[in-house]
C-alpha cells in the first residue's frame, strides 16, 4: 500500500480562522497546507498580515504549499500585473512556496489561437516576477466548458515551449480532470493535486459545479482513488490537497471526524 502525502486546503473548513485551521491539519497529522485569499472575513481578505500567517504556521509546524489563487491569470493586463505583485510579495512573506494560477472562467478568451495566445503571454511576464521571489506558479486547468484553459495538454506545452518548468508546475484537480475528459496527466509536471468528489448521482457531468464538490466516499463519481493512484504509479510525488466546496461539507460540526474517513477511504484504495 502506497501512503498519500495528503495537505488540506482552507476551502476544507473555511470558517475555521487561520490558527484553528492549522491545527485541524496538524490533528490530522497532516503537515502542509493552502491558504487563500477568497475567504471573507478571514485571512487573506480581513488584512491579516502575512508576517502572522508565517508564524502561525511555524507554531504547528506546517508547511504553506500555495496561495489559492491568482485568479484570470491568463488575462494580462495592468490590473493583474498589480494583483499578481501583491499576491506574490504575500506568498513571500508568510512562507508560502506557490502561487495557484486559475484562468478565466466565464466564456471568454476560448478561441483556439487566441487561448494559446493570452497563456503565453501570461506565463511569459509571470516568470521572472515568481523568480525573483523564488515562488512556483501553479496552473490549474479547469474543465468547466466556458473556461479558457481547459487543458492540461495545453498548458504544459506552453510551459515547455518557454523552458519554464522550473519555474511553472501544473495543478491536477480530480474534479476538473473528470470534467474536462482528458486522459492525460503529466505526472512529471505536476506540482499539487486538489482532490474532491462528487457524490451526488442525479447531476450530469455537464451540470457539475464547484457546489457539488463533497469530501471523497465511496459512492465517488469521479474515481478519485483510481486518479490517486494512477498519478502515485506514474512518479508523482507531491500533496494530494483536500478541497471541498460544498455547503454541507463546510456546516459539518466535526471536520477533523469527516477528514479522517475520507483520508482513511482513499488510503485504503490506494
Amino acid at each position: 500500500m502506497t501512503s498519500i502525502r495528503f495537505a488540506l486546503n482552507h476551502m476544507a473548513a473555511p470558517s475555521l480562522a487561520i490558527d484553528d485551521f492549522f491545527a485541524l491539519a496538524k490533528s490530522l497529522g497532516i503537515g502542509e497546507v493552502e491558504i487563500r485569499n477568497d475567504l471573507s472575513g478571514n485571512a487573506i481578505l480581513d488584512g491579516t498580515k502575512p508576517e502572522a500567517i508565517k508564524q502561525a504556521a511555524e507554531s504547528h509546524g506546517l508547511t504553506i504549499i500555495s496561495i489559492n489563487a491568482l485568479q484570470r491569470f491568463n488575462e494580462w493586463n495592468a490590473a493583474r500585473v498589480a494583483e499578481a505583485q501583491e499576491l506574490i510579495d504575500y506568498a513571500s512573506a508568510c512562507g508560502a512556496k506557490a502561487l495557484v494560477l486559475v484562468p478565466k472562467n466565464d466564456g471568454t478568451g476560448c478561441a483556439d489561437g487566441e487561448r494559446q495566445v493570452n497563456l503565453r503571454q501570461s506565463l511569459t511576464a509571470l516568470k521572472p516576477m515568481l523568480d525573483e521571489a523564488g515562488i512556483i506558479g501553479l496552473v490549474e486547468p479547469l474543465g468547466f466548458e466556458i473556461c479558457s484553459l481547459r487543458s492540461k495538454t495545453e498548458a504544459a506545452e506552453a510551459i515547455k515551449e518557454l523552458d519554464a518548468q522550473s519555474t511553472f508546475k501544473l495543478v491536477h484537480d480530480t474534479f476538473h480532470h473528470h470534467l474536462a475528459g482528458e486522459a492525460a496527466t503529466f505526472p512529471e509536471l505536476a506540482g499539487l493535486v486538489h482532490i474532491s468528489g462528487v457524490s451526488d448521482p442525479s447531476v450530469s457531468v455537464a451540470d457539475m459545479r464547484d457546489s457539488h464538490r463533497v469530501l471523497v466516499d465511496g459512492n465517488d463519481r469521479l474515481d478519485n482513488a483510481g486518479q490517486i493512484k494512477a498519478l502515485l504509479q506514474a512518479g508523482y510525488k507531491g500533496p494530494f490537497s483536500f478541497e471541498p466546496f460544498a455547503a454541507e461539507v463546510h456546516a459539518v460540526k466535526d471536520p477533523a471526524a469527516a477528514l479522517r474517513a475520507s483520508m482513511d477511504y482513499l488510503t485504503a484504495r490506494v
